[in-house]
């Protein structure tokens, strides 16, 4: 059985551990990442330098990787947490699929084959994100980048270093009222669940976190194919005015190399607007979007199934058929709370669709402005070849008034015997006129064709 991207010959429990470049100690992949410390605000510079640092130790790592064979398929990911921490891990096609909760194909949308291709697929607990360089895999607690250090995926990766910590420290701030009260506590087991709803709605004030890093892909991409389509701009209007100047074969292969690269950039963003707009168009797709949704519920769930096995131990019947009534009834409300609700997404992939149009209206007026280009320097050849039309015609004019003298001295030039020969001096008034004849027929034949207007003025 061959190495195909569904082969599952290998199995992910390697003799190789997925090894560790960066960051803090990888947690196993079922549990949760632990919170890490916010980064102060007035070391932004020092934070800055700091992942610089991290992704050149990245790459020198992801160098040493690459000189060794990588058993079973394993591929080079980066792992972030909702607070901004960030490791390398090498991991296979089963782990990822064991961690993320994904079907094995959604794999294959990550490969090579798919590299410019952009779709935005949910699944129950993650979110496989393939935006044109940006391959990712985005569930309710942590994001996996694939192929962190290419240059063009860096800029992603800076970003997510950057604004996670941030929004997450406000998400912090404003949850943390809410966890004073009392009734998010589980006082007989000592575990912190989450509280029914208002601790809920305080989560969801804000993006949730796969929405947060599905914005600063966008934002990334929707930056790259801007710069794209400006420095396209940039070298595309010089060269076209050259061409409208002077139409060579230089400039004629430079507009044609132009419109080849304008042809593919804008069938790129042509794909990520479409997939936006397939989303757009479907409001059960963007439900099922809200991971962190779909999480606080199964929290809710899991939470109350065990207050009630608690309480129906300690506590008589009547009064447990009323807190369960209570209790239930909250539940209820919070897992119909807002579940069609997709505002918040529709709005973000609104905004980012807004700016991906822009984006393709103006590789459209660069086309417009390559086509009326072609158009001018189309009629300007055939101006040309009309010159030429009209010059060959005046020369056959003339050709035929210098046929008609050549074709009489001809005549006379035979050894024929006649009366002329033994004329004295009528030769020279017979080429006279002979000659004068003939300018006038080119004159009245080049009158006709004027007044047929088959020759300019």
């Amino acid at each position: 059985m061959g190495k195909g991207p569904f082969s599952f010959k290998r199995s992910s429990s390697s003799k190789r551990r997925p090894k560790k470049f960066i960051g803090p100690p990888p947690s196993p992949f079922p549990s949760p990442p632990q919170p890490m410390r916010s980064p102060p605000t007035n070391n932004n510079n020092a934070n800055y330098n700091n992942n610089l640092g991290v992704v050149a130790g990245g790459a020198a790592a992801a160098a040493a990787v690459k000189g060794k064979k990588k058993a079973g398929g394993a591929r080079l990911w980066m792992r972030f947490d909702r607070f901004g921490g960030s490791e390398l891990v090498e991991c296979d096609k089963n782990a990822i699929i064991r961690r993320a909760a994904i079907p094995a194909r959604d794999l294959r949308i990550l490969g090579p084959v798919f590299s410019h291709s952009s779709s935005i697929l949910a699944r129950e607990k993650a979110m496989v994100v393939n935006l044109e360089f940006i391959k990712a895999i985005v569930t309710a607690e942590e994001v996996l980048l694939l192929d962190p250090l290419k240059q063009e995926v860096l800029p992603f990766a800076d970003q997510l270093r950057q604004q996670l910590p941030q929004k997450s420290q406000s998400r912090i701030e404003e949850a943390s009222p809410l966890d004073e009260q009392d009734n998010g506590m589980d006082v007989s087991t000592g575990r912190q669940w989450l509280p029914v709803p208002e601790a809920a709605e305080g989560l969801q004030c804000d993006l949730p976190f796969e929405f947060q890093v599905l914005e600063i892909a966008l934002e990334v991409v929707c930056t790259f194919l801007d710069s794209s389509v400006a420095d396209l701009e940039r070298e595309a209007y010089p060269v076209l005015d050259e061409l409208a100047r002077n139409v060579s074969t230089k400039n004629l292969e430079l507009v044609r190399s132009l419109k080849s690269n304008l042809t593919r950039l804008l069938a790129r963003v042509q794909k990520v607007r479409d997939e936006i707009e397939h989303l757009l168009d479907d409001n059960e797709d963007m439900a099922q979007l809200y991971l962190t949704r779909k999480w606080i519920q199964n929290q809710q769930s899991e939470a109350f199934l065990g207050r009630s096995a608690s309480i129906s131990i300690s506590n008589t019947a009547p009064h447990l058929r009323r807190l369960s009534s209570n209790k239930s009834g909250s539940l209820v409300t919070s897992n119909n709370m807002d579940y069609d609700d997709v505002e918040d997404l529709e709005m973000l992939l609104e905004a980012y669709f807004m700016q991906l149009d822009g984006t393709r209206n103006k590789i459209l007026s660069v086309r417009e402005y390559i086509d009326d280009t072609e158009d001018y320097v189309n009629i300007q050849l055939d101006n040309q070849r009309n010159e030429l039309i009209q010059l060959q015609l005046t020369l056959t004019i003339a050709s035929f008034a210098v046929a008609v003298e050549t074709l009489i001295s001809g005549i006379f030039g035979m050894n024929i015997p006649c009366v002329l020969y033994q004329m004295n001096g009528v030769f020279e008034p017979f080429v006279g006129g002979i000659t004068a004849f003939c300018v006038l027929l080119f004159f009245v034949i080049f009158g006709y064709a004027r007044w047929k207007k088959l020759l300019g003025s």
